[in-house]
């Protein structure tokens, strides 16, 4: 049953590649329309919490990992850190009223269509990559067994972010964002504890 667990957590670490393939191709328009790339997202950080949560609940009845099992569950603990939080922070910061897509009208370049690879706008940019940045350091602080490394990663984010917080809905976009990052992150170093003990 320990392999179960394993498979689940890496089938959801894995998840976050469909969309990336979906929007690369362009399937049903998704580049183009924010609101399709948001249920997208949804349904990425939906799909990838109900496998997460199997993989933990399964893991909670079986013994635990070793040997390779415990290097792929941390490779896929971090893979799923990384990979998936960004799409978990995106459908929060929606909910929260921030639009973190930009809309097809915002695209000021005719010869250009508006992608991943397009600079952010917004008071915070950047962000896609601090996350991935700030999520890997979360997952690689707890799963070493090191959790006071939070309080450096989060104070070494808020200082660096400081001047820019003082912009219309920055502090907000700033906080969802932190907190929703770094609960996903945590969360899957959970299930990854309790997979391998």
């Amino acid at each position: 049953m320990t392999a179960a667990a394993i498979a689940v957590f890496v089938a959801a670490a894995l998840i976050p590649i469909v969309p990336v393939v979906l929007r690369g191709h362009d399937v049903g328009g998704v580049a183009r329309r924010p609101r399709a790339a948001m249920v997208l997202d949804g349904v990425t950080a939906g799909a990838m919490i109900a496998l997460a949560g199997t993989a933990a609940i399964i893991a909670t009845t079986t013994g635990p990992a070793r040997g390779a099992g415990l290097v792929i569950t941390t490779c896929a603990a971090m893979a799923a850190a990384v990979g998936g939080g960004g799409f978990v922070v995106r459908v929060v910061l929606w909910t929260g009223g921030v639009s973190p897509h930009r809309a097809s009208g915002e695209n000021t370049d005719p010869t250009t269509r508006p992608d991943d690879d397009a600079p952010e706008s917004g008071p915070l940019r950047g962000g896609r990559v601090i996350g991935y940045l700030e999520r890997a350091t979360v997952a690689a602080t707890l799963l070493a067994g090191w959790p006071e490394g939070l309080a450096v990663i989060l104070a070494v984010k808020s200082l660096a972010r400081f001047p820019e917080l003082r912009a219309p809905h920055a502090s907000e976009q700033f906080i969802m964002g932190t907190f929703a990052s770094v609960l996903w992150a945590a969360s899957m170093s959970g299930v990854c504890y309790l997979v391998v003990h």
